[in-house]
């Protein structure tokens, strides 16, 4: 079996996420988010270099020369689909691969709350999936997109550096754009997309002003929009965003975002008790509380919020608890028994 084909195989028998190649060091996986050696001959440089001439066209290979790193997507008969990362590191290349799961999870599988997946159901606005690297996003955006899918007749269209899940005509038309391949970057790509007729238009992530402020301008032309954001915390996705903007354009893009924010689904991952790990979800509504909290630039009280309100329930219970500016707080909450974190958690504000 060829090396790429045999690292494959090994990595996704073993439940990695991730496996990495780096020469001058043996293979690498990440399993449940540790790095774990895969032991065996170490990398060298031609490895990589041979790798890349399999899975990468001569295009792809020229861009990843000229800016020293590079990503994008393979299929390999028996491995499945893979997301990868070329770069530059002391003069030879290192690649970063994720692998992608062979089917898109359900939401219910991922353990979305049926009030996260409703919001599949809005005709327009702006739905943000947000977490840390690693956390799950594109999957989570993956099975939002399959929901529409299977349930709509719909004109989807999706920007993603690159393309990982790949989405069948179902009830839906899904026409899959990749970042430097299909269009020259995000924000251009979103411009496009508002001329293709699109009724939801999905933004892998929001990396710059300028596709925020395309995503943004989408919502407002009556698109649902679905778009990633990296973030270590729900209350800090929205400030994250309009901080990225130039000082006086923040009063009129704070103005916009409250109009079309339909939803911010916060998620990262824990350690689950029947091992491996599983994603713990925070939700914040668009409400119009919280759109006035957007508006006058209060938006991080909620953290505030969370850290002042305590819960003690039994698993699955809804608690309300008083909070600010006239605002109330619902939870629904599960624990586990060996792990002092919140498995699950919605907050609606």
């Amino acid at each position: 079996m060829p090396f790429l084909e045999e690292i494959l195989c090994q990595a996704r028998g073993a439940g990695a996420s991730d496996v990495h190649l780096t020469v001058g060091a043996p293979p690498g996986m990440r399993i449940n988010g540790g790095l774990v050696s895969m032991g065996g001959a170490q990398v060298l440089p031609n490895d990589t270099v041979d790798i890349l001439i399999r899975v990468m066209s001569e295009a792809q290979r020229e861009k990843l020369e000229e800016r020293g790193e590079y990503d994008c997507s393979f299929s390999l008969p028996g491995c499945g689909r893979c997301r990868l990362h070329a770069y530059s590191s002391s003069g030879s290349m290192a690649l970063a691969i994720r692998l992608v799961r062979e089917t898109i999870p359900t939401p219910e599988k991922l353990g979305l709350p049926e009030e996260a997946v409703s919001l599949c159901l809005k005709k327009r606005g702006l739905v943000l999936v947000a977490g840390p690297s690693g956390s799950g996003k594109s999957t989570t955006l993956a099975a939002l997109v399959e929901k529409i899918n299977a349930s709509q007749a719909a004109h989807i269209v999706t920007l993603e550096k690159p393309v990982e899940y790949l989405h069948p005509h179902k009830l839906s038309l899904v026409n899959q754009r990749e970042i430097g391949t299909d269009c020259q970057d995000s924000a251009g790509g979103v411009a496009v997309a508002l001329r293709q007729d699109p009724d939801v238009i999905l933004v892998g992530e929001l990396q710059d002003p300028e596709t925020t402020e395309g995503a943004v301008r989408a919502a407002e032309t009556g698109h649902l929009v679905l778009a990633g954001v990296s973030a270590a915390g729900a209350e800090d996705v929205l400030e994250r965003l309009l901080e990225a903007f130039p000082s006086q354009r923040q009063r009129g893009m704070r103005i916009r975002l409250a109009e079309v924010l339909e939803a911010v689904i916060f998620q990262r991952l824990v350690p689950a008790e029947e091992g491996g790990r599983k994603a713990l979800f925070e939700i914040l509504y668009g409400d119009p509380g919280v759109r006035e909290l957007i508006r006058k630039e209060k938006l991080r009280q909620l953290s505030g919020m969370k850290n002042t309100n305590s819960v003690s329930a039994d698993a699955g219970s809804w608690l309300s608890a008083p909070a600010s500016a006239g605002l109330r707080i619902f939870i629904k909450i599960s624990f586990s028994k060996n792990y002092s974190e919140r498995l699950f958690c919605e907050r609606r504000y």
